[in-house]
């Protein structure tokens, strides 16, 4: 396994890679003390994932996430000693998946990284699941694969994992507190505002603007998936005959010269 570290302070990223190299002794721990060098490991070495601080020296570290996000769903955990909830909404919209407050103990850290991966490592039980057709949106469980429009939809785990569930569930609404727990675990006390963040992320990529909604909310209550049973087309205006009005323009006094029969 591969674990890049992002961090401008060395003497935290240092203490770090030690503690990550004593759980996982085989892994290759790879350092970078700013964005620019960030990168280019990422892209040399295609980690497995990705420890990110927010502040770095040149880039920040949403700069960065974002630049990754286009190219890979490689598991991102944030940390940062910055504790406002814009900072950590931010980084959830741009697609981390995970943001962990400094200061914290490597046993916790150790912990999200383990909970992000198992993430990450999660199939859904293929045998029992065939592939799922609502409207324009293909889900083939057994590739993780989704389509929209015939179009591959690159979905992180967390977001696959979410929607996982709320089509296993298509049809009926799943309390905010089930998808928290299921998708993150109890442990962690993420909040509504988190699963809000990722819904919309998750919303973002499977719906068109103008098009059809798969993903409805109570609000305050939960989400559910719309059912295949239930999808319709979303209608649309007809187009209206030509007037010969139409061909006029503003300022136009002539009047419109009509056939005779």
């Amino acid at each position: 396994m591969k674990i890049l570290v992002v961090d401008g302070d060395t003497t935290v990223s240092d203490a770090v890679a030690t503690a990550l190299q004593l759980q996982w002794h085989d892994a290759k721990i790879l350092a970078a003390t700013g964005g620019e060098v960030g990168l280019r490991q990422f892209f040399d070495h295609d980690p497995d994932v990705v420890l990110l601080e927010v502040c770095l020296p040149d880039l920040s570290g949403f700069d960065v996430l974002r630049q990754i996000r286009r190219v890979s769903d490689v598991p991102i955990l944030m940390h940062s000693a910055r504790t406002d909830d814009t900072d950590q909404v931010r980084a959830l919209e741009l697609g981390a998946d995970e943001y962990v407050t400094k200061p914290c103990s490597y046993l916790v850290l150790i912990a999200r990284i383990k909970a992000v991966l198992r993430r990450a490592d999660l199939l859904p039980p293929a045998r029992a699941l065939p592939d799922l057709v609502v409207g324009d949106v293909v889900i083939n469980f057994r590739d993780r694969r989704v389509t929209v429009h015939d179009e591959p939809v690159k979905l992180t785990p967390v977001e696959y994992k979410l929607l996982y569930h709320l089509v296993r569930n298509a049809g009926r609404l799943m309390p905010h507190d089930a998808l928290l727990d299921r998708v993150w675990g109890a442990e962690y006390g993420h909040t509504p505002d988190h699963l809000k963040v990722f819904i919309s992320r998750l919303r973002s990529k499977i719906e068109r603007p103008g098009g059809a909604h798969y993903i409805e909310t109570e609000r305050g209550v939960g989400y559910s998936f719309i059912h295949p049973d239930d999808w319709r087309p979303v209608a649309t205006t007809p187009a209206r005959p030509p007037n010969v009005f139409d061909r006029l323009t503003f300022g136009d006094t002539r009047a419109p010269v009509l056939a005779s029969r």
